[in-house]
Parts: structure tokens; C-alpha cells; sequence
């Protein structure tokens, strides 16, 4: 028993001098928000880990929960049916979504999740996500009466767009509507292909969200965690080799560390924690992606989440006790480091120009869809990762040696003790700015990179920049009658109408064109007694982009003139034929109202839209995936800019004691705020400008037709996150450093 107490006794001890020692360090307060910091970091980081696999998993819960079950032998021996069948529409540059028709089939047709009661014929229930984001659009009314909302068991996610209606005159049974029995396993044998959503198509797989997780959040999370456990070592090195004189043992070490790192540790794990707890229990709307965190979907994995927490705690824990314990290569000794180690970095400073010009320009010098052009390119980036930093530290010196010269000329004090430092550690500088600039190359890469899969949608959007929304294509859903379809351009007020028609319908060998001559007139195209070839070149650019979007192989354009009736006879069969609609004043149209006419006119509406616009709605997944990416990445260059500025502080403020003794004989502390800025702003200053500028150019040649998928408000974000967090810590470190003035007493007195 009294052994036991000693023994506690002496673990209390232990851990109160690790507390006390901490406080007393040069670099005690920096090391203490370093190591909060990492404790935070690696929390969210490892609750993200937690979150994806959560939110990936309750997708797909939900969405085998609603997807219905249709077998051929139990459709026609149930006596309860329903009839189903899967659609989409979109929103003006937004996603697709799904809009699913039903309609009781027999029995007491069953309702899929989220609907408690069947909507009259006619009318439709929406997502109160789509509702919300289609407002502006007349979302409520556009295929029908508004006869409820979805409920969230039936969705995905709270931020899932969906849309069921009955349509009018119901649904017949054929080979594109399903006779369903019922919804999720407990039904039957579910049916991957009639469940609704698009989200298992455009979503990326969850490991790849996983990676881009821990090579963003953790890994840089994990390099603040090594950095926060050697701040201040100088002092920390001799106390461990004093405790080791006195007989200590490495557990004592190591407790003696423990009570110095874990305050901090366990203040940043209980940050990390409560926000954790947050997610669990409100959805939360994640910044820039829009997207909503549902905390249904949390609550099932609500321990894991609270596990990521404590195993953050534990894992600072360890890496501080393990950094202390480690011998240190030089720790004893006199001997002056040698200054040889930065011999090379004038030489591959020098490389770095080259390697941007082979990166940036190399790839001209080959085929677009050479293999060789793209070998170049990596070969290139790969070069300037590597000596992108040297070069940042030889730039650093070189301007620390003309601030010496200029503070030795003008007897400033401050400049003159700065330009040396700078000039006296290059090797230290391209130390500290290789994670950000690195950082920065790696996220304009990728950005770029995933840009180049939405290669059709750059060519869409190309078309509605140069044509607007002045000519739109109408694809009624289904086989309609003539004269429903005459009804419908009877009520689209104020157009025109043409039906265009690939080479072999109505046994031509050319393209077709059948207007009357006042949509003819709208096109600068004559109006031929019966039929003409023309040379589309000269038409209007509306109808160019019509065609261009239009399968055909023949150039020649056959135009045949023709009355509403007739035209309305053609266009109404699926297939073969393209229905436009313009204006004669060219003006765009409305699209929300047209989709809401053919809603009224047809039995399951229309896809309304301009040419070329089902490949823009089709990259759209990858360019809000791309917004994750950016997310993500200015986290992880933050996360990597904190810890090289408190690297850098922590180095300013071991050195800082020997400047002290210059305040008094300059009469000021500016010599402090100097010394710092070369210490702390200028090395990250100018990895986040010059890297930023450098990770843009190489992304540059990564184009489709030309563009670029970095963007002007990407580079100011990268650029503005660095320099703010070089700014803070620059005040910080000054202000530390003259605080540590102001204690500072001569020996002797």
C-alpha cells in the first residue's frame, strides 16, 4: 500500500513539474497552441474519417430502403401494385434530380418512403431541398399542384432533390414502366436499376473522399503534431539530460513530458469533441460546398465519433513522449554545425526555372494527344516540387544580404540584425516553406486535372455563352398525340417553331429543317416554295449550335417549308427529330415556363433545354466534387502554413534571448518586429505569393479547348489564407519576443 502511494505520489510530481516547465520555456506558449492546434486538427481529421464512411453508408441505407422490388412472377401474382417509373430534371445550371411518375396499379398499392398518402392525379410531393432551391424557378407548380413534401426517411440526405408525381392519366404497364410490389428488402429482391436518385453515378467513391481526407486534414495535421513536439527542444533536450543524470527513468521522462503536453492535448481533443458532438446533433450546412451534414446519418456511428477525439488525445500523447525519449543526433557536443549542407541549394535554385519552363512550355513542343506531351508536364512539375523551395530560400537570402547592406547604410539596427539572420539561414527557409509550397502545386494539380473529365460540358457551356437560352429543344417524354403536341406550340406564346431531322428520316439523306416562313425569317433563311439546300455558315448562330449539337454527317442543310399542323405531326413520335423553339426578336426564353406548359400539355412534361445543355448538367457533378477539392485543400495549405509559421517562431524566439541585449542599446524594440517579419512573414509570404503564381502556371497547359479550370477566386484564396496566417503569427511572434524583453535583466544586477 505505502509503495503504491510513493509511487502515485511521485506521478503527481512528475506531472506537475512537466505542467510548471512548460509554462517557464522560451517557447512555452507557442508550443502549448501548437500542440492544442494538432490535438484539433487530428480530432476533426479523424471524426471527418468517420463522418464519410457515416455519410456514404446511410446514403445508401436510405436508398436501398426506397428502391422498389419488381420480379415478373410476383408483379402478376401480388395483389397489391403500384406502377413506376424514373425521369429527371434539372434546375438552371444546378445537378440533375430525379422526378419519379407513379400511380396506384392495383390492390392497395404500396407508397415508397417519405409519402404517407397518395397525391391526386395531376399533382406532385417534392424534397423541401428542391422545393427551397427551386423557387425561383416555380419549382411547387411546375408538374402540378403541390400536394405535400417528401419525408426524410424517403431521402438520401436532407440536401436530396427529388420529386413524385401522379401524372394525370395515370400510367399503362410497358417496357419502360415497372409494376412494383413494394420498396426495400424487407419487400423482396430489390432492383438497383429503378431507385431513384443519381447519386451512386455522379458521387466519387468513398475512398477517394477518404484519401483526399487524410492527404488534406490528417497528414497535414499529423506534420503540425511532429513540429508542436520539437518546439522548444533546445530547453526540453537538456532538462531530459539532467533528469537522466539524476537517475531518472524513461517512464519518468515521460511523464514529465505528459504533464507539459497534456493540457493542451486534452483542450484541443475537447474543441475537436464539441464539435464532433454538434454534427451529432443539428444538421450543419458545410461552408462553400452547400452541401448539409446530415446528423442522422452521424448518430449511428456516435461512439466511433467520440473514440476520434481520445485517440487524438493519445496520439499527441505519444508522439510528445516518444520525440523526448528519442536520442537527438548533436544533442551533446560543442562542435559548430558544419555549413556545408547548404552548398546545394544555390544549384537547385538555379534549376528552378527550368523546370517551370519545361513544365509550362515543354508540352508544346508534342502532339495534344501525345503521350510524351503529358510525361513532359509531370516530369516538369515534378522538378519544381523539388526545387521550388531552394529556390524561396536563395531568394530569401539573397534579399536578407541588400536589407544588411541597407540597415549597415542607413545604421538601422534592426534591418542590419535581419538581413543577416535571413541571409544566414537559407537552408532553414526552403526547410520551412517546402509543405506550402508543395502543398499548393499538389491542389492546383488536381483542381486542373479533374477539370479535364468535363471536357463535353466546357463545349456545352461555350454554346450558352455564345447563343444564351435564344433557342431551346423541346423532347416530350414519351409518344404524345399531334395534337397535343399542336397545343403546345399553340400556348408557347411569342415562338417560333422548327424541327430539325437527321439524314434518314422521311427518306432523306440530309438534315432537315421544317419551319414556316416566319421562323425561317427568324434564322436569315429563305422561304423556299416547297424545299431548298442551303449553306449553313451564314444562318443564324442559334441554328448553327442547333445543328452542331445534332448527330449528322452530311453538311448540307435541306429546308422544307411547312404549316404548325403538319410540323406538329412529325414532332410528335419519339426519335429521329429535334423540336427548337426562339423568339423572332431573339430573346431568351423562359425556360421554368416552358417545362411547366409541357407539364400541362403532356402527360410526363418535357426535357426543355438549350443545345448541348444535357452535357453541361452532366459535368456538374464533377464541378461541385471540384469545390471539395478546394475545401479541402486551403485547409490542409492553412493547416501547413500554421505549422511552418510556428516552426519558424519557435526558432525566432530560441534565438530571441540574444537580441534582447540590442533593445537597450538601439532604445526601442523595433529591432524585434524586423527580425521577425524576416524570420516568420517573409519566408511564407513569399511561398504563398510566388508558389501560388508558380502552382498556377504549371496547372496552366492541364486545359480543355483552351480553359483553365483555376480560377481567379481560387488563387486569391490560397494566396489570402497564407499571407493571413503569416501576418498573425508575425504579430505573435513579435509580441512575445518583446514581452520576453521587458523580463530580461543584465547579468550581475
Amino acid at each position: 500500500m505505502t509503495t503504491a502511494r510513493n509511487t502515485l505520489n511521485l506521478t503527481r510530481r512528475l506531472l506537475a513539474i512537466g505542467r510548471v516547465a512548460g509554462r517557464r520555456t522560451e517557447a512555452g506558449g507557442v508550443r502549448f497552441v501548437a500542440l492544442l492546434l494538432a490535438a484539433l486538427v487530428l480530432a476533426l481529421g479523424l471524426g471527418s474519417l468517420i463522418t464519410v464512411h457515416a455519410v456514404y453508408t446511410g446514403k445508401e441505407e436510405r436508398r436501398t430502403a426506397r428502391t422498389p422490388v419488381a420480379s415478373e412472377g410476383a408483379a402478376q401474382r401480388a395483389a397489391d401494385a403500384t406502377l413506376w417509373l424514373v425521369g429527371a430534371d434539372w434546375l438552371e445550371g444546378k445537378r440533375r434530380f430525379s422526378v419519379v411518375y407513379i400511380s396506384p396499379h392495383r390492390g392497395d398499392a404500396p407508397l415508397p418512403p417519405g409519402l404517407d398518402r397518395w397525391p391526386a392525379p395531376g399533382q406532385a410531393v417534392l424534397s423541401p431541398a428542391l422545393r427551397k432551391a427551386g423557387a425561383g424557378e416555380g419549382i411547387d407548380h411546375r408538374y402540378g399542384p403541390l400536394a405535400g413534401t417528401i419525408g426524410e426517411q424517403g431521402l438520401e440526405e436532407p440536401s436530396e432533390w427529388l420529386a413524385y408525381v401522379r401524372p394525370r392519366d395515370g400510367l399503362t404497364p410497358d417496357r419502360f414502366t415497372e409494376v412494383v410490389t413494394g420498396f426495400g428488402p424487407g419487400a423482396g429482391q430489390v432492383l438497383a436499376g429503378l431507385e431513384p436518385g443519381s447519386s451512386r453515378l455522379d458521387d466519387k467513391p468513398e475512398w477517394m473522399f477518404q484519401a483526399a481526407v487524410i492527404g488534406m486534414l490528417v497528414l497535414p495535421a499529423l506534420a503540425l503534431l511532429v513540429v508542436a513536439a520539437r518546439t522548444g527542444a533546445h530547453t526540453r533536450d537538456r532538462r531530459t539530460a539532467l533528469v537522466a543524470a539524476l537517475g531518472g527513468r524513461p517512464l519518468d521522462r515521460a511523464l514529465i513530458t505528459t504533464g507539459e503536453a497534456g493540457p493542451p492535448a486534452a483542450l484541443g481533443a475537447a474543441a475537436g469533441a464539441a464539435v464532433i458532438a454538434v454534427s451529432l446533433l443539428y444538421d450543419i450546412r458545410i461552408p462553400y460546398t452547400d452541401y448539409i451534414l446530415s446528423s442522422s446519418h452521424l448518430r449511428h456511428y456516435g461512439w466511433a465519433a467520440v473514440l476520434a477525439s481520445l485517440a487524438a488525445f493519445l496520439v499527441v500523447l505519444t508522439v510528445v513522449a516518444l520525440a523526448d525519449l528519442t536520442p537527438r543526433r548533436g544533442a551533446s557536443g560543442t562542435r559548430p554545425h558544419s555549413t556545408s549542407r547548404s552548398r546545394w541549394l544555390p544549384r537547385l535554385a538555379a534549376l528552378c526555372p527550368i523546370a517551370v519552363i519545361l513544365a509550362v512550355r515543354g508540352p508544346d513542343l508534342f502532339p495534344p494527344d501525345s503521350v510524351t506531351r503529358t510525361l513532359t508536364s509531370w516530369v516538369g512539375v515534378a522538378a519544381t516540387v523539388l526545387t521550388l523551395p531552394a529556390a524561396i530560400g536563395f531568394i530569401t537570402a539573397k534579399a536578407g544580404n541588400l536589407l544588411a547592406r541597407q540597415g549597415r547604410t542607413r545604421g538601422l539596427p534592426g534591418t542590419l540584425v535581419a538581413g543577416r539572420r535571413a541571409s544566414a539561414h537559407p537552408g532553414g527557409t526552403a526547410r520551412l516553406v517546402t509543405g506550402v509550397s508543395i502543398a499548393l502545386i499538389v491542389l492546383m494539380q488536381a483542381i486542373a486535372w479533374q477539370g479535364l473529365f468535363g471536357a463535353q460540358a466546357t463545349e456545352a457551356q461555350k454554346t450558352l455563352d455564345r447563343v444564351g437560352r435564344g433557342i431551346v429543344t423541346v423532347g416530350a417524354r414519351g409518344d404524345v398525340s399531334p395534337t397535343a403536341m399542336a397545343d403546345f406550340l399553340t400556348r408557347a406564346q411569342a415562338t417560333e417553331a422548327v424541327l430539325l431531322t437527321s439524314p434518314g428520316f422521311d427518306k432523306s439523306k440530309y438534315m432537315t429543317l421544317y419551319a414556316d416562313c416566319a421562323a425561317l425569317a427568324a434564322l436569315r433563311l429563305p422561304c423556299p416554295a416547297r424545299e431548298a439546300r442551303v449553306d449553313t455558315l451564314r444562318a443564324d448562330p442559334r441554328l448553327r449550335e442547333l445543328i452542331r449539337w445534332t448527330p449528322h454527317m452530311n453538311p448540307a442543310l435541306l429546308i422544307r417549308r411547312t404549316d404548325t399542323p403538319r410540323l406538329a405531326e412529325l414532332a410528335a413520335p419519339v426519335g429521329g427529330t429535334t423540336l427548337a423553339l426562339l423568339r423572332p426578336d431573339g430573346k431568351a426564353l423562359s425556360v421554368p415556363a416552358l417545362k411547366q406548359l409541357s407539364y400541362e400539355v403532356f402527360p410526363r412534361g418535357a426535357a426543355v433545354s438549350t443545345p448541348g445543355e444535357s452535357e453541361l448538367i452532366a459535368g456538374i457533378p464533377n464541378r461541385d466534387q471540384g469545390r471539395w477539392s478546394a475545401l479541402l485543400g486551403i485547409l490542409g495549405i492553412a493547416i501547413l502554413t500554421m505549422t511552418a509559421g510556428l516552426s519558424a517562431m519557435a526558432e525566432f524566439l530560441r534565438q530571441g534571448r540574444a537580441l534582447t541585449p540590442l533593445s537597450v542599446l538601439t532604445g526601442g524594440l523595433h529591432v524585434f518586429r524586423t527580425s521577425a517579419a524576416w524570420s516568420v512573414l517573409a519566408p511564407l509570404a513569399l511561398a504563398g505569393t510566388a508558389g501560388t503564381a508558380i502552382a498556377a502556371a504549371l496547372a496552366a497547359p492541364v486545359t480543355v479547348s483552351g480553359k483553365s479550370y483555376i480560377t481567379g477566386g481560387l488563387l486569391l484564396s490560397t494566396t489570402g489564407v497564407v499571407l493571413l496566417v503569416s501576418i498573425l503569427l508575425w504579430l505573435w511572434a513579435s509580441h512575445i519576443a518583446i514581452r520576453q524583453t521587458q523580463t530580461w535583466r543584465p547579468s550581475g544586477d
